[in-house]
């Protein structure tokens, strides 16, 4: 008993160190209502109004916005990548994590600065499954690919509201870094039939997905078994949605690449770093 309690005093002391007051001031950082509101909006059309609504219309033609879209993720991530190479460079990304920076005001300001920016790419992601309302592509709207953006989407806010730590740093660097890779492909994907020739890699867009979470799993299992200096918290908090992704992820593979009589269409689902979607013979 007395270990839990302090566990939870010690925690709560992190919580009060590591939180930025001046977070709250910003859009969508005072109270947890819009992200909520939006979350419940973005649940509701992806998986009931949209698909009624285009249930009696045919398919939007988005081929241009799909292709500025997908350019636009191309470019943000790379520029997330960059905000997080101002918090840590990149020699230093894994080999100073054993200590706690956060009474720098100036780490702080930031790290919190990025991690904004990190949780508005992420509402911004969600078009991802609106596109595929849109152009009538439900088959695509599987649970992994809602869990996936839902997800991170909410808890991208939590972290930046609560407990903004240096593990959000690797964890978002990784994240932004494949996103890169990913939108690309997107990006070439969208460009029409005659640039499928440079998509055969497309079996490995999913293997990139399950390589960032073995990097995050072992990243966070270093600084718990070094007992770093970090809000212990978050870093559970991490360890579990990473292992959730990393089971999903890798149930995935497994049902696309290894299972007899398994065929993999065309078009890939956007951000969740999947090539959707399977069909059994």
């Amino acid at each position: 008993m007395a270990s839990l309690v302090h566990l939870v005093v010690e925690n709560y002391n992190e919580f009060v160190e590591t939180r930025d007051p001046m977070v709250d001031s910003w859009l969508f950082m005072k109270s947890p209502i819009p992200v909520v509101s939006i979350l419940l909006v973005y649940l509701y059309f992806v998986l009931k109004l949209g698909p009624q609504l285009m249930s009696k219309r045919k398919a939007f033609d988005l081929k241009g916005v799909m292709i500025a879209y997908n350019a636009y993720q191309v470019l943000f991530s790379l520029w997330l990548c960059s905000q997080a190479l101002k918090v840590k460079k990149p020699v230093q990304i894994l080999s100073s994590t054993c200590k706690n920076p956060s009474t720098n005001k100036e780490f702080q300001e930031v790290l919190s600065n990025g991690a904004w920016w990190y949780f508005f790419s992420k509402i911004v992601e969600l078009l991802d499954t609106v596109f595929f309302v849109l152009r009538k592509k439900q088959s695509q709207v599987t649970f992994l690919h809602v869990y996936h953006h839902a997800i991170t989407m909410f808890f991208s806010w939590g972290y930046l509201k609560f407990l903004p730590g240096e593990q959000g740093v690797v964890i978002g660097f990784l994240n932004s870094l494949v996103h890169v890779v990913m939108y690309f492909y997107y990006f070439l994907s969208a460009l029409g039939p005659k640039y499928q020739k440079y998509l055969w890699w497309k079996k490995y867009m999913t293997w990139i997905q399950l390589t960032q979470f073995c990097i995050m799993l072992a990243y966070l299992v270093f600084i718990i078994a070094m007992d770093c200096k970090l809000p212990k918290s978050l870093t559970f908090f991490f360890v579990g949605n990473v292992v959730v992704f990393l089971y999903l992820f890798s149930n995935f593979y497994r049902k696309a690449y290894t299972k007899k009589h398994s065929v993999v269409q065309d078009e890939p689902s956007t951000s969740s770093g999947i090539v959707k979607q399977i069909k059994t013979n």
